[in-house]
């Protein structure tokens, strides 16, 4: 993949990952695709949308066809069609379809086949995912991006994005959890036998670190921005109390100095605040146990520091992901880089059976929860870890932030 591009812009109009005004968040669409653009010295009209993670739910779905009375080889059509009859569950007025993954093609009782064109047979299935989400949030990321003059040419879900560019094929057989942690919002995702097996979204991201920071040292959201960037780490412990730097206090003419260890405290307890609640939720379907461990994404993943907190607080082996592609070497462009790499790398069987996703159905039926992710060895009791007498991390920062901001 060539990089020719890149636009980067502030999410305006989006809150807690979601667009929450139209208007303001085309206005960043175009003005980052215009960067793009300018930059490539081309023009761009045609775009690949990413689908947050925010009220997802995963369901098995499986579909059934006859071809004939005779055996015959097996078409695209027939796949479209298999894939249609999958689609057949009737949905929530509020809900809509995003995306379908097949796992698996059945002819004539022969299974685990992943693409069954050519094949002769009189009877054809498959098995697969049902991936669906709020129509709201669906409505207005499209109409944000045609307010932006873009066409959309497809939706892709972003954490089946990244899994195909931040896993290795290893991490994504055995099973790895992708935490992506955004400006708006932290997602975790599970990955397991290549497929997405599960999705939760925290409200909070960078932006509340960056609010933490402006609070309590009294300055401003860009001065407090700046600072996070330049000064910030995740890890308190590797953060020095003998390095100081200027802090612009709002009603002072002069600037405070503040020290690496203090702003650190203030990052680490509102980071630590995230993982405690994804850590919950991940140990509900024992996610923890899958031996991929966790590989850390998004904007705040830049922070010095964070895999050792994430390490220290999930008690598994933690990396960070970071693009190394020129020009995108952030780990905050891991899913623009991603979008187009999996778009681009999507099998011929695969499109066939996106191509299926159409009207939406409104009859309302009792929908199955997401999907849990097993085990990885059924049966198999989870070790008990000895605690460990350690110094604790910012103690006092974090107690003051459960009593100001909860």
């Amino acid at each position: 993949m060539n990089v020719i591009g890149v636009g980067n812009q502030p999410s305006n109009g989006l809150s807690r990952g979601v667009i929450v005004d139209i208007d303001q968040a085309a206005e960043a669409i175009r003005s980052a695709v215009n960067q793009a653009q300018e930059k490539a010295s081309i023009e761009i009209k045609d775009v690949i949308v990413s689908v947050p993670a925010n009220m997802l739910r995963i369901e098995p779905c499986n579909g059934l066809i006859t071809l004939d009375d005779q055996s015959r080889e097996i078409t695209e059509e027939d796949v479209r069609n298999v894939a249609a009859s999958a689609l057949g569950t009737s949905l929530p007025q509020e809900r809509e379809i995003i995306d379908i993954q097949p796992e698996e093609f059945i002819v004539d009782g022969f299974d685990g086949i992943k693409d069954p064109r050519g094949m002769v047979g009189v009877r054809l299935e498959m098995r697969g995912k049902l991936i669906t989400g709020s129509k709201g949030i669906m409505h207005n990321l499209e109409k944000a991006v045609a307010k932006a003059g873009l066409n959309i040419v497809s939706t892709v879900l972003t954490p089946l994005a990244e899994s195909h560019v931040v896993l290795n094929d290893g991490e994504q057989d055995f099973g790895t959890i992708i935490v992506d942690l955004g400006g708006g919002q932290t997602t975790a995702s599970v990955i397991h036998d290549h497929q997405l097996k599960y999705a939760t979204t925290d409200p909070e991201g960078g932006t509340f670190i960056t609010k933490d920071i402006s609070i309590v040292l009294n300055t401003s959201m860009e001065n407090a921005e700046k600072i996070k960037r330049d000064y910030g780490y995740a890890d308190s412990l590797q953060a020095s109390a003998d390095n100081e730097f200027p802090v612009e206090v709002v009603g002072q003419s002069e600037p405070t100095y503040i020290d690496e260890r203090y702003l650190a405290e203030v990052i680490e307890a509102r980071v630590s605040q995230i993982f405690d609640r994804i850590k919950d939720r991940l140990n509900q379907i024992k996610a923890l146990d899958l031996p991929g461990g966790i590989v850390l994404t998004g904007g705040v993943a830049a922070l010095p520091g964070i895999a050792e907190l994430a390490a220290d607080q999930f008690n598994t082996n933690v990396r960070v992901y970071i693009p190394d592609q020129m020009g995108l070497r952030h780990p905050s462009f891991t899913a623009a880089l991603s979008l187009v790499s999996y778009f681009a790398d999507l099998a011929d069987v695969d499109m066939i059976v996106r191509s299926a996703v159409g009207a939406t159905l409104t009859k309302a039926p009792k929908l199955s929860q997401p999907e849990q992710v097993q085990s990885p060895v059924p049966g198999k009791t989870k070790k008990t870890r000895k605690p460990t007498q350690k110094k604790k991390r910012g103690e006092g920062i974090k107690n003051f932030f459960s009593d100001f901001f909860d």
